[in-house]
């Protein structure tokens, strides 16, 4: 196996690195997947036998063929080799099946991983020359156009100051990946980027590919399909697990850049101190209770509790670091009079130990203070072991508290010649403080104002003596455990790590002031107190409706008399979320799009009538059809004047792996989110036009805003006819996608339906989305798009011109299309016409699938005269690059999959468990393979 790595020289390597051209960019990619499928195909061979692994080739080959030959018009060609495979699939026994679909979901493991170690190689080759143009995306990039826009120097640090980003993790009923899986792909993206060090010698490179080898062969023996579906507090580790992965060791190198940024466009000379907070975290996972019966108040202590322990975990190790690194003496150095007096006055608490102490560290002012920090931590290491319980110094209460006691080091060291010091080691601990506090991240709750109201209608008929005519129902006793835990939370632990409270489903302004009604009830301290920053109340605006009110119903609630206190007492501040999932589900691509952004603009100005500091959550999905997309595309997208530079943002599922699975990626991926607010409030482009509407500058004309009503207008009563409201389609979902056995695959804690009901109302937009995706329809990302454009193209002369310049100028309409055309890219109605034989009734499968299909191809043919493209993807050859070689090995994937679930309907009770199974396989793969699940 040796040499699958080996150059035919060193200087070569180094040439794609540096490289320009698109080719030889490719090339380490090229030759990375080239070589992880050869260990693959060895480990298959060596692990189940030389025949699966011809039937792997054999299913790819025809995959391939079939492709090519529709490419080049043979349709009989094309419908040979659909048969011959699928007669193959047939002829399989069920642990065949799934081996076969293990098969190709490593595969898309493995090329996930070749793929984002590419991402990382380009970044890296990115910063070798001093002279390129930066990217749009980065920060840097983003502070040279305000430069030539005419920024100050001021003006940049004045608007950064505005901007604070929080990423908020939540967990996904369709996140397939388990933690040992996880685990074993971070070991062999380790081994990835180890192999792009230059030089290696013979012997590493050797060494690095038997440790490849090893850990594929390790991934191949794993379960990847859960034998127990998880539990809430399993999905509470899994997203912490991202802090210790990469996010604690991501955040100094993001303030380094950004300090790196405004040196190299404005000549600035500052300290990681001087900069402002610019992220922080938040979490549903533990909190969000709206439909998952397993987010119990216990629960909820507990995911407080992890993230806590977390984080001290980390603090106590960078203590130690610091202690072990900062020997400084003050017969070498002075130390700060303040400092001396910290040392004292904590010794003087701990007589016993503190004069151990002051003989361990005789003259090492710092260390002492940084060991009485650990204790302060609640932590013996090997600097210090507490004599006795009653010799402690007291927990910290506040983030504030630790972050005067690293400040007096900071200022000591800059006082007397260790400036470098600071800057090293004490700089980047104060910047994660201000960053985590004590909480490490804030935790969400979540309910439906559904069940608020019932819990309200039933509390409030209590008899004059306290009694309930009847005991009070377990929904409405648990939203009020809920409120006790979290008053009981704030009290003892820190009061911050808990601010928001979210309403999902709400419709009035009435919702919000049942849950303020609630929360007192439950002993929470709503308002703003100098101990308790109180609960931010978010209503949550998700169906199309709602959108549409949004305004009138925060009018009403920010001029209500009763909420004017709350507003006063946390300065004016308030938080309205906008669902995106939803609206998509209940609107369609256009009308969910345009909706959002119009209560985006129209929520903003109602805030600034009623002088309130509006802050909005996006609650983005990982998949278009659920908002999805790049993330400073749709953040630049943001409309004019209505963004203050303050956002929350979801993150969801495959997209944590995806951005947050590795230092770079992470470091990356919030650097995006932190250009592109700036971006958005500084709106460089515009400014340097001196106002005028021209290309992506943010601002709309009135032409443009008209064509999007029109089209919002068509496309929803398009969708609406054909989606909503036509049982048939719901019907077909059922019958012709795969969205039943989510809840047979144990991939997440919460059910993928409200309330087991029956019905498209009651079924989640993830399994709507996820349905569709593994199906190869995509339906929610793009119908109804077809029909508006055609028309608006045919009701107008110019139409089609003015739909063209939309999509070069308009920010919002390019993601649109950019979005559609990637829904579009990864649908396949080939693929899709086998999943609609699965309709037992045939004359609705007639009905629903040449539906789908004739708007597809509408749809399809207007992206292409929109984009001025002959092909979709024309523009983006490496999306298009990447989707035409996965095809053939996702395509293999599907075909077992429907195989599977006609046999399940035919299967007996005894057999479903293994067909489960072999199912749930498939769709790991087939997610894999889409990068998408829901």
């Amino acid at each position: 196996m040796a040499g699958l790595w080996q150059p035919a020289n060193w200087s070569q390597r180094l040439a794609e690195l540096e490289a320009s051209t698109p080719e030889l960019k490719s090339a380490p990619l090229r030759r990375d997947v080239r070589s992880l499928g050869t260990l693959l195909g060895e480990v298959l061979r060596e692990q189940v036998g030389e025949d699966l692994f011809e039937q792997v080739e054999t299913l790819r080959r025809l995959a391939a063929e079939r492709r090519q030959a529709e490419f080049d018009g043979d349709h009989a060609l094309a419908s040979s080799a659909l048969q011959q495979a699928l007669l193959l699939v047939h002829t399989l026994p069920v642990d065949r099946a799934y081996q076969l679909a293990r098969a190709f979901g490593f595969y898309f493991e493995l090329i996930n991983l070749a793929e984002t170690n590419h991402r990382k190689r380009r970044r890296l080759a990115g910063g070798l020359r001093s002279d390129a143009e930066p990217q749009r995306g980065s920060l840097q990039g983003t502070l040279r156009r305000m430069r030539k826009a005419g920024y100050t120097a001021d003006e940049a640090l004045e608007l950064l100051r505005k901007i604070c980003v929080t990423p908020v993790f939540t967990a996904h009923p369709t996140e397939v990946a388990r933690r040992s899986v996880i685990s074993k792909r971070h070991r062999i993206a380790q081994l990835l980027e180890d192999l792009d060090r230059i030089p290696v010698s013979d012997e590493a490179l050797e060494q690095l590919e038997r440790g490849l080898l090893t850990e594929i062969t390790g991934l191949w023996q794993t379960d990847d399909v859960r034998l127990q579906r998880p539990a809430v507090i399993d999905e509470v580790r899994m997203g912490l697990d991202y802090f210790n992965d990469s996010i604690f060791e991501t955040l100094p190198t993001l303030y380094a850049e950004v300090r790196r940024a405004l040196h190299k466009e404005y000549g600035l000379d500052l300290a990681l101190t001087d900069l402002p907070t610019l992220v922080t975290f938040g979490s549903w996972i533990g909190g969000d209770r709206d439909g998952n019966p397993f987010v119990t108040p216990q629960v909820t202590r507990e995911a407080l509790a992890m993230s806590r322990e977390v984080l001290r975990t980390h603090y106590r190790e960078r203590l130690v670091e610091a202690a072990k690194h900062i020997s400084s003496s003050t017969q070498q150095a002075a130390a700060s009079p303040a400092l001396i007096a910290a040392v004292d006055d904590y010794l003087r608490q701990i007589p016993v130990a503190g004069e151990e102490m002051r003989a361990r560290f005789l003259c090492e002012q710092i260390r002492v203070l940084l060991t009485c920090m650990l204790a302060r931590l609640g932590t013996e290491s090997e600097l210090f072991i507490a004599p006795a319980d009653t010799d402690r110094l007291p927990p910290y209460a506040s983030a504030d508290e630790l972050l005067h006691d690293l400040s007096l080091i900071r200022e000591s060291l800059m006082e007397n010649r260790g400036e470098r010091i600071a800057e090293s080691i004490i700089d980047p601990l104060i910047i994660e403080v201000r960053t985590y506090g004590l909480h490490l991240q804030t935790l969400d709750i979540r309910q439906h104002a559904k069940v608020h109201d019932a819990a309200v209608t039933e509390i409030t008929s209590w008899r004059a003596d306290g009694s309930l005519p009847t005991p009070i129902s377990e929904a409405s006793a648990e939203v009020i455990d809920t409120f006790r835990t979290v008053a009981a939370v704030k009290r003892a632990g820190d009061p911050k790590s808990i601010r928001q409270y979210v309403i999902s489903g709400a419709t009035s302004a009435e919702d919000v002031l049942k849950t303020i009604w609630l929360a007192r009830l439950g002993g929470v301290t709503v308002e703003h107190t100098e101990q308790d920053p109180g609960i931010l109340i978010a209503p949550l605006f998700e169906s199309i409706q709602d959108l549409q009110n949004a305004p009138d119903i925060c009018r009403e609630l920010w001029t209500n008399e009763a909420y004017q206190p709350l507003l006063e007492s946390s300065g004016r501040r308030q938080e309205v979320m906008l669902g995106y999932s939803d609206s998509n589900k209940d609107g369609g691509m256009i009308a969910s799009t345009w909706e959002v952004w119009k209560a985006h603009r129209a929520v903003h100005t109602v805030a600034r009538e009623c002088k309130v500091k509006l802050r909005l959550f996006h609650g983005r999905g990982g998949t278009v059809g659920r908002g999805g997309g790049p993330t400073h595309r749709a953040l630049y997208a943001q409309p004019l004047d209505s963004f203050n530079g303050q956002m929350r943002i979801t993150e969801q599922g495959e997209v944590l792996n995806f951005k947050y699975s590795d230092v770079v990626l992470a470091e990356r991926n919030l650097e995006l989110m932190i250009a592109a607010s700036l971006d958005a409030v500084a709106r460089p482009d515009l400014r340097s036009c001196g106002g005028c509407s021209t290309h992506l500058t943010g601002a709309i004309e009135p032409a443009w805003e008209a064509a999007m009503d029109s089209l919002a207008e068509w496309s929803f009563e398009r969708y609406r006819t054909d989606i909503l409201d036509n049982p048939d389609t719901f019907d077909y979902f059922q019958q012709a996608t795969p969205v039943a056995e989510l809840e047979h695959a144990k991939i997440g804690s919460r059910p993928a339906k409200r309330t087991g009901k029956r019905s498209l109302a009651d079924l989640r937009a993830i399994p709507w989305v996820f349905g569709w995706m593994q199906s190869r329809h995509t339906v929610p990302a793009w119908y109804g798009v077809g029909t508006a454009m055609e028309r608006f193209t045919s009701d107008h002369a110019d139409g089609l011109e003015q739909l063209q310049r939309m999509a070069r100028d308009f920010p919002l309409f390019l993601d649109m299309v950019r979005n559609v055309e990637t829904a579009l890219a990864k649908s396949d109605f080939g693929i899709a016409q086998m999943y609609a034989s699965l309709v037992a009734d045939e004359e609705l499968r007639n009905r629903v699938y040449p539906m789908l299909k004739d708007e597809f191809e509408r749809t399809r043919s207007m992206i292409l005269l929109i984009t001025q493209q002959a092909d979709l993807l024309e523009q983006n050859a490496v999306l298009a690059q990447s989707i035409r070689l996965r095809n053939p090995y996702v395509d293999p994937m599907s075909w077992i999959q429907v195989d599977l679930l006609r046999r399940k309907r035919e299967a007996s009770e005894a057999d479903e468990g293994a067909i489960n199974r072999a199912i749930t396989g498939t769709i790991n793969g087939i997610s894999a393979g889409l990068r998408n699940t829901g």
